[in-house]
């Protein structure tokens, strides 16, 4: 009797009509599942009459979700004019999607998305509503032009260095009140350094003496003709910023337009100084309306930072299951490359999330106050040094804010004292511990009194 072979079962497929998008610049190649359709592999050119014909298609044949890769900034438009259509859509992450060895082409690679997605092998990457990615937008906007007004900072003090205007030594910040009065005076034509010192603000640490002095340069006219063309340029950078901040504002406020006013008043402010570079507009109150809990009362969250966390992670964070979870996208989490039962690795992945590094410099930040979070980060730096200790305090901060946003739960500091006094019973009673497992056992050390 001849044997019978059995064939393998394959994957289970969850999602039978679902479809994978290669995206490319030029076109998109799509990939169904062969019994849909018969031609099951089509080409769109990146047009966006292409791209809705290629929706019409899609939904013609009743597909429900589709799976495509984050390349580069072309799958946007795709992704925006299919949710306009009402499918699901999936972007997925490039390491969780690559294909076995063998030959390489947009076809096999439409194809390969799409088998995975039908077998339920590929999780979405996190996309804010439409609303909140507007408002992410605008701030990852804003900070670019931040960026390209920085640069010209520079500019503008290599100029004065060239003149050997010595204006960086003597103010905290050539863009601050007395350091612009006076490059603005130089640039309209003033060269006496007694006229240019009597700028100088009352806030000044530097006497009128130094900074006449620091003022007293050799002008070269194409020095002049360089901190000319900077200052003009941080000038237009700054009229951008404040454009940019107009329109965070409106969308701030389109927010709120269906939100109730909560039911507490909101908690007095922490933060006596304005941030540098902050929103021109008070950013608390639209937050507090906006998400219920007043994120500033965090240590080392200033408003501008709670704004730019809202931005990028949304006011819902239910699509994290737990704080674990969040802190593990945000790459915050030790890894796990583990092999044979024997961990291979537990680094931190590296990554370009903006949150995670916002959140870093918040740790850093934090980290030179009187706080539970800043007696942890100075624990940990003394002990495995500051790099690690930037990463934990950061997941810490991660941690409170994601339980805020998702339970509405309130920090309250405990204070450095208190950290530390938890952190002296927690090692004694790891002594006691030790010192049972070798039968032994501790003693507090009475104190003797002095010798006179």
């Amino acid at each position: 009797m001849a044997r019978q072979s059995i064939k393998p079962a394959g994957l289970p497929v969850i999602h039978d009509r679902a479809a994978g998008i290669d995206i490319g610049a030029r076109f998109h190649v799509v990939a169904v599942a062969p019994e849909l359709c018969d031609e099951a592999v089509q080409t769109f050119q990146a047009f966006t009459g292409d791209i809705e014909r290629m929706a019409d298609w899609l939904v013609s044949i009743g597909v429900k979700t589709v799976a495509m890769e984050s390349t580069g900034v072309y799958w946007v438009p795709v992704y925006e004019l299919l949710r306009a259509r009402g499918i699901e859509v999936i972007v997925a992450n490039a390491r969780e999607t690559r294909a076995v060895p063998g030959r390489k082409s947009d076809v096999n690679d439409a194809q390969w998305l799409q088998r995975l997605h039908a077998c339920g092998l590929l999780r979405p990457s996190f996309r804010p509503e439409r609303d909140i990615a507007a408002l992410r937008a605008y701030l990852r906007l804003r900070e670019r032009h931040l960026d390209y007004a920085a640069a010209h900072i520079q500019h503008m003090q290599k100029a004065l260095t060239l003149m050997n205007l010595q204006l960086h030594h003597v103010v905290s910040d050539v863009t601050g009140v007395t350091g612009m009065r006076i490059i603005r005076a130089i640039v309209g034509g003033q060269r006496d350094p007694n006229v240019l010192a009597t700028m100088r603000d009352g806030r000044c640490k530097a006497s009128n003496e130094i900074v006449r002095a620091a003022l007293v340069g050799n002008y070269q006219p194409e020095h002049l003709f360089a901190l000319t063309q900077a200052l003009a340029l941080y000038d237009f950078y700054q009229m951008r910023i404040t454009e940019c901040d107009a329109r965070i504002e409106r969308t701030l406020a389109a927010l709120n337009a269906d939100k109730q006013d909560p039911a507490e008043p909101m908690p007095k402010s922490r933060q006596k100084t304005v941030q540098a570079n902050a929103v021109s507009f008070d950013t608390r109150g639209p937050l507090y309306q906006l998400t219920g809990i007043d994120l500033t009362q965090i240590h080392g969250i200033g408003p501008y930072l709670a704004l730019r966390l809202v931005a990028e992670c949304g006011t819902d964070l239910s699509k994290w299951p737990t704080a674990k979870h969040f802190t593990s996208w945000l790459t915050l989490a030790p890894g796990c490359k583990i092999s044979g039962g024997k961990v291979l690795s537990a680094h931190t992945r590296k990554t370009t999330n903006r949150v995670s590094a916002h959140l870093r410099l918040a740790a850093v930040t934090v980290g030179r106050t009187n706080t539970a979070l800043g007696a942890f980060y100075r624990r940990l730096a003394a002990r495995v040094g500051k790099a690690k200790a930037v990463t934990a305090t950061a997941r810490k901060i991660a941690v409170l804010f994601y339980n805020a946003m998702r339970f509405g739960i309130r920090y309250q500091d405990p204070g450095a004292d208190h950290y530390e006094r938890r952190y002296r019973e927690r090692v004694i009673k790891q002594l006691h511990r030790r010192a049972a497992e070798f039968g032994f056992t501790l003693q507090e050390a009475t104190v003797q009194g002095g010798v006179s």
